[in-house]
Order: C-alpha cells, then structure tokens, then sequence
C-alpha cells in the first residue's frame, strides 16, 4: 500500500478517535439525554443495509424521521452525520485501500470534500429551523431524482446515466474540476444530500470507470461526517439517542447487506425509497410552509 492510502487511513482512525471524544464532551457540556429506541435502531439498520448495496442512506433516514415525527427538522442533519458516522468509518477504512484509483486524485477529492464539510457544518449549525426544512425538503427532492434516474436506466435501458469509463486518474482541468466538485459536496452532505450518485455521474462524465467512484465517496464520508459532527457537537444541534441508535443498527445492517443480501434486486428496493423520500420532501416543504406563516402571524400579533 502506497504512503497516500496509509496516510489517508491515519487520518482516518485519527479524526474518528477525536469524533469519540467530542461525542462525550458534547453530551456532558449540552448535558444531552435520552437512549436509543428500538425504532432508532431499526432506522439505521433498514438505511445503512440500504447504503451498502448503493442506494444511500441520508435520504431514507431523513424520510424515515420525518414519517416518525422525531427528531424535531433543525435537529435531523446533525443526527445524520453523526448517527452514520460508525458505518462511514467501516466503508471508509475497507475502500481506500481497495481499488487502486489514482492516489493524488484520492488524497485531493478526500480532503476538499472534508474542508467543505467542516464549513458546511459551521453554517447549517447556526441555521433557522425553517431554513433547515427548506434545505432539507429540496435535498430530498434531489435524490428522489437522482434514484428516479438510477431506476430509468436500470430498467428501461434510457442511457441517463453517463457509460462507465475506464480511467482510475484525472488530469488538468478535469483534475481541477473533479477536486473543486468534491468541496460542494462535502458542504451539501451538512444539509442531507449524500454524495454517491453525484460522485458516480461527474467522474463517469469525466471518464472515469465507476468503481473509482468508491473509495472517494466511501473515504469522504468517513473523514466529512466526523469532521462536521465536531461541529455540531459543538452546538449541540443533533439528537443523542437517535444517533446512538442509528449507530447501533446501522452496523447489523452493513453486515447482512454484505453477507446475505447481496442478491436482492436493488432496483426493486429503489422504487420503494423514491416514494418515501418524494413525500417527506413534500412534507418537509410543507412544514416550512406553515412555519413561514407561523412566524407571519406572530409578527403581525406583535405589532
């Protein structure tokens, strides 16, 4: 193994041994309460089974959630990235050292789409609880479009999705693009847009074959998720037991994905996950809407 990947996996238990650490201090300074619910639990092993076999997992957990009812809006994309952060270091840690994509472009893409996190996070923290819905309801939306065209091509054979190429390195402008791409979504993935089918269209775009798509999107989740829940430990924005509980599950979930379910039809699966998310978008929207109007009403009172 070159010195890139291992130093990419230093960096790796390294930034994952502070999220440990910062994850306590959170719950002692915030003095947060409450335990993870079987249905926590539940949650995060149905989301992280599902992000194992490539349909991801923010989305179906912010549906899941939002169908719940808890935990309250402003509170659900720090519970995202630091509920799933368990599985994010797995995936991580097993990627990178796994297809032998270029190492620069890897290092490079790891560590813009890490600094986009870490002033990603800085952002949403100290976000308005309607901003949040609004942000949330349209990242929604977003993935149901990305599964959407995913199924499209799958089933139907419509070529919406760019061929696969064949190049493991990036070079020049596409170097420069692919690095700069990377940042955005690192900030994106703060508000509860996952990055694998992004990743996978921009580098196809671009050339590359898929698979390469892999350790980067694996690799940024396992240093952007603890990176910017150091953030909202800080704020405390994100819910304790929901996250425990997503950590729990999340776990038995990668495990039978890998071992057990590797034959079953994804695509099946991905219709399923497109209704749920398109209508916790629209109900996310719809929660915004009425805090809007809330908010209207307060403020006509007031004066």
């Amino acid at each position: 193994m070159d010195r890139t990947r291992i130093g990419l996996l230093s960096a790796l238990v390294l930034i994952n041994i502070l999220f440990v650490f910062g994850w306590i201090r959170a719950v002692r300074r915030h003095r947060l309460t409450g335990r993870p619910t079987w249905s926590d639990a539940v949650i995060g092993f149905v989301t992280d089974l599902l992000d194992t076999l490539g349909i991801g997992s923010f989305a179906p957990t912010t549906a899941l959630f939002k169908l719940r009812g808890r935990p309250a809006d402003e509170l659900i994309p720090g519970t995202l990235n630091v509920g799933h952060n368990v599985t994010a270091f797995l995936e991580g840690f097993l990627m990178i050292g796994s297809i032998a994509v270029d190492p620069t472009l890897l290092a490079c893409m790891i560590g813009t789409a890490t600094i986009g996190a870490w002033l990603g996070a800085g952002v949403v923290s100290r976000l308005p609880r309607r901003k949040i819905q609004l942000f949330m309801g349209v990242a929604l939306l977003v993935a149901a479009v990305f599964f959407l065209m995913r199924n499209l091509d799958e089933v139907f054979h419509l070529s919406v999705f760019p061929p696969n190429g064949t190049a493991l390195a990036l070079h020049g402008w596409k170097f420069v693009f692919a690095v700069g791409i990377n940042f955005v979504l690192g900030a994106l993935m703060c508000i509860g847009i996952g990055n694998y089918a992004p990743t996978v269209i921009i580098l196809s775009l671009l050339g590359m074959n898929t698979l390469a798509a892999f350790p980067i999107m694996m690799g940024s989740d396992g240093l952007v998720q603890p990176v910017a829940s150091l953030r909202f430990f800080r704020s405390g924005r994100f819910a304790h037991g929901p996250s425990l509980g997503l950590g729990l599950g999340g776990v038995f979930g990668v495990l039978v994905a890998f071992y057990i379910l590797k034959g079953l039809s994804v695509t099946a699966m991905r219709w399923l996950v497109i209704v749920i998310v398109a209508y916790a978008a629209l109900s996310m929207l719809r929660s915004a809407r009425l805090q809007r109007s809330a908010e209207v009403e307060a403020g006509g009172a007031a004066t």
